[in-house]
Parts: structure tokens; sequence; C-alpha cells
């Protein structure tokens, strides 16, 4: 069925004509909050919280940012109780398969970063055939980090950088950051420029760790549930509204010496 058209607001608009961050993380919180200031179990708020994801990621593409990357489910998730993590599966497997055609008609790829194979198989192998039948699109690239966590991500990469030192197929003396970089589990993707958390918290809460280095943070007191495509929009205004330094100062900048990072 097709969807209704959706016309730009005049943020949307505004959004859209300024320059756009290539990379955009999601921290969603609040699901749960959401939940219980209205009496309702936990598992409702993550799937109100689906139809968030859903509008970010229609917004995201149509604005024309390159990469989405929505922490989903945390490396610390697996703790939480048996029966929530059974309901974020299932909601996980329903979201695979309701957005399998509009994922792969808008030209979308599917990523995924994270340990992918502590996933149960239910969720796994419907993830892994999205991927591979959305790999050859050139749209936007949304990743799911899943079962994810930004110290297991640099732990795992410097077990590899020092396998291969091991072996004798990297000089330590000459390691690089791009070194590292080959071996994240985000490697491929633009640079991160901003990421964004909801439910009013302040933190990074292990995610891209590595990746946030030079990104621009922002915070909303929306519970993810109730973030949808204006609050969306808010955040990439604010971002368009500040100075990428690099390091560098505002007079450098002014003098068009822009940093190659910034003008990657």
């Amino acid at each position: 069925m097709d969807r209704p058209t959706v016309l730009p607001t005049p943020l949307e608009v505004q959004v859209k004509a300024r320059p756009l961050p290539r990379h955009v993380g999601i921290i969603m919180d609040g699901n749960g909050r959401w939940a219980e200031l209205r009496g309702q179990p936990r598992l409702e708020g993550h799937r109100e919280g689906s139809v968030s994801v859903r509008e970010v990621t229609r917004a995201a593409r149509r604005v024309g940012v390159q990469a989405l990357t929505l922490y989903a489910f945390s490396s610390q998730n697996w703790a939480r109780p048996a029966e929530e993590v059974a309901g974020l599966m299932e909601l996980l497997r329903e979201y695979l398969e309701s957005e399998r055609a509009e994922i792969l008609d808008n030209g979308i790829r599917l990523n995924a970063i994270g340990e992918v194979e502590k996933l149960p198989r239910y969720v796994k192998e419907p993830l892994e055939r999205l991927m591979a039948d959305s790999a050859h699109n050139t749209g936007m690239v949304l990743t799911l980090a899943l079962s994810y966590g930004g110290r297991e991500e640099l732990l795992r990469a410097a077990r590899s950088l020092a396998e291969s030192v091991a072996r004798g197929e990297l000089d330590p003396a000459h390691l690089g950051a791009d070194d590292l970089e080959s071996r994240l589990w985000t490697s491929g993707l633009p640079p991160v420029d901003l990421v964004v958390r909801t439910s009013g918290e302040q933190r990074i809460s292990n995610f891209l760790l590595w990746q946030v280095a030079y990104a621009e943070l922002c915070f909303t007191d929306a519970l993810w549930p109730d973030f949808r495509t204006e609050e969306f929009l808010r955040c990439l205004s604010q971002y368009q509204g500040r100075e990428r330094r690099f390091g560098l100062t505002s007079a450098q900048l002014n003098r068009d010496e822009t940093p190659q990072r910034a003008k990657a």
C-alpha cells in the first residue's frame, strides 16, 4: 500500500537547505519511563518507540542524511529481566519484517554493528537476510547497534591489531588511527557528526566511544516514544547552528582554513 505523501514543514525545508551531519547516531532512551508514566508495561513503551524509529528513519532519508545509527540494544541490556529481553527480541523481529519493503523500496542499506552472533536465530536470520538483500542499495545507510558496546568494540579492535602485530603483519611503531578504525564495526561508514540522546539523560552510555571524538552532542528531554519528526529536525537545526572547529580557532575557519576532517 502506498503511503500518503508527507508535505515538508517549514523546519524540514530549512534543515534540508543547510549543511547536514553526514552520520547521526541516536541513543533511544525513555521507552520504559514513557510506559510507566501511563501505567503500562515497559514493553508497550518499546512498542511505541518503534513508531519513532520508523518516523525518524523516514525523516533522515528525506532530508538527505547519509547514515543513521540507532542504539537499539546494548551489550548491557542482556542483564534486563528475561521477559523484557524476550519482548525486545520479538519487537526487533517484527520490525525487520514490517519494514522490509520500505527499506528495499527506498534504497536504504541496512547494516548492523555489535555482537550480532549473540542474537537469537529468529532475529538473526531476518536481519542477515535483509542486510544481504539491501547490500547494493545506494541510499541512506541505516545501522542498528545490536548487542553493542563501545568498550567491547574497542577491545575487539585492539585484539585484532595485537594479532596482526604478532603475525608480523603490522609494525607497532607505525600503528595509526586508521589502523584501529579499519577494525571497528563502523568501518566504511561516514564520520559521526551528531549524537542525539533522548529522555533528558546527558551521558554517552558506551555508545560509539571512539567515533564521537569530534561529534556534536544534542540532549533532549523528550522520551523516545515522543521523539518524532519535528524533534529530530530540531536536533539537526541545532547542529547546523554550531561552529565545527576541530581544534582550530574561529579566525582560522573564517580564513577558509577548514580542517580536512571537516571537509571529508
